[in-house]
């Protein structure tokens, strides 16, 4: 890449979609800092109202780059260009012919349709380590004069975009340590490790599966009170795997899940511990366990075995995990349910915990 007579020159790949000619090109760090900005008076109102930044985003991309400058990877920024391109081929005929250098005025506006987050997270981590401005982010570019098609541009990469799961983004985040101890409680707890989804956050009736990657992480970050990406002790891995596996022998259908003796569809269909809102309220019910007697939970934690978890027994789950029969994962669903277990183990309740039980018997007045 080059520039002389206020001329960007990019080595870049033609092809062709729905006709038109497009660019991929590798651009420096700097100069996506610097050009890939607009005046947002000179763009239309609906234009900028659909380009408009989260800037709290910003920041932790920010120190994505600045803390992983060996291993951070960013995808393509795709983005319209308004103004004179000019695109030689190294070759007239031939696989030359899509290979060649496209040049850009400098006085042209570069619209970002995809990437601006990464785009302003660039420019700020560019500030903070300058040496980064001679790396490269691959860039598609699209010559769009007046950028008018930039609009339905946006809306079509947005539209057909497909976020991964959260259980997929947890099984292969390997620097979040909330994401590892996740994966390490699922490979140690004998329970976990036959009966998780790692892939998806909602499970079918036709798996063999009954609880997924996201919910464990969830419930484990629950019960070690961590806040997001916290550093995790080893003493604190082997703390979640053993409460885990404790919690799994008091609740005796998923060791007959494990041998196969009991479908998990039937489980979910049937039984409340089945659930992501069991295992959350599990969680949030063991942080007060280990806070309140941590040498003597293991002893503690054995009325979980005396609990009714089946979905018939409304008189205890309707108003808790369920909401007229169904499963709800509302955050006072949650709650509640942790409440539930929380009594019956004798672990007293909170201020704001007691006011949601008030709640609750307001509105199952039969039980007063």
């Amino acid at each position: 890449m080059g520039s002389e007579d206020n001329v960007l020159t990019f080595s870049a790949i033609r092809g062709v979609q729905a006709g038109r000619e497009y660019y991929g090109a590798m651009c420096p760090l700097r100069v996506v800092a610097k050009f890939f900005v607009f005046d947002e008076e000179e763009v239309g109102a609906e234009l900028r109202a659909q380009r408009s930044i989260n800037r709290s985003r910003v920041p932790e991309l920010t120190r994505y780059i600045v803390e992983n400058p060996k291993d951070y990877i960013f995808s393509s920024i795709t983005a319209s260009i308004d103004g004179n391109v000019e695109f030689k081929p190294f070759e007239a005929n031939g696989a030359g012919k899509n290979l060649g250098k496209l040049s850009v005025p400098m006085t042209s506006r570069f619209l970002v349709n995809d990437g601006q987050h990464r785009r302003a997270a660039i420019e700020e981590a560019v500030k903070e380590r300058p040496e980064l401005g001679d790396e490269t982010i691959s860039v598609v570019f699209f010559h769009d004069a007046g950028l008018r098609r930039s609009q339905q541009m946006f809306s079509d990469l947005n539209r057909h975009a497909i976020r991964p799961t959260k259980s997929l983004g947890i099984l292969y985040d390997h620097r979040d340590p909330l994401s590892q101890l996740a994966r390490h409680v699922v490979d140690e707890v004998s329970f976990f490790a036959v009966l998780t989804e790692t892939e998806k956050t909602t499970i079918s009736n036709r798996t063999n599966k009954l609880h997924t990657l996201s919910s464990i992480y969830q419930a484990t970050r629950t019960l070690l009170g961590k806040s997001k990406r916290s550093k995790v002790a080893a003493h604190e891995k082997d703390l979640a795997v053993s409460f885990w596996e404790e919690t799994g022998k008091l609740i005796p259908d998923w060791g007959l899940a494990v041998d196969k003796k009991v479908a998990c569809a039937e489980l979910r269909r049937d039984f409340i511990h089945a659930h992501g809102i069991a295992l959350q309220a599990l969680g949030g019910m063991g942080a007060s366990l280990l806070a309140d007697d941590p040498s003597g939970w293991k002893r503690r934690l054995k009325p979980i075995a005396k609990i009714d978890w089946s979905r018939k027994n409304g008189e205890v789950w309707e108003g808790r995990a369920l909401v007229r029969g169904k499963i709800s994962k509302a955050l006072t669903n949650v709650v509640l349910t942790t409440n539930y277990l929380k009594q019956q183990l004798g672990l007293s309740l909170s201020a704001a915990e007691q006011q949601q039980e008030a709640k609750l018997q307001q509105y199952k007045p039969s039980e007063r």
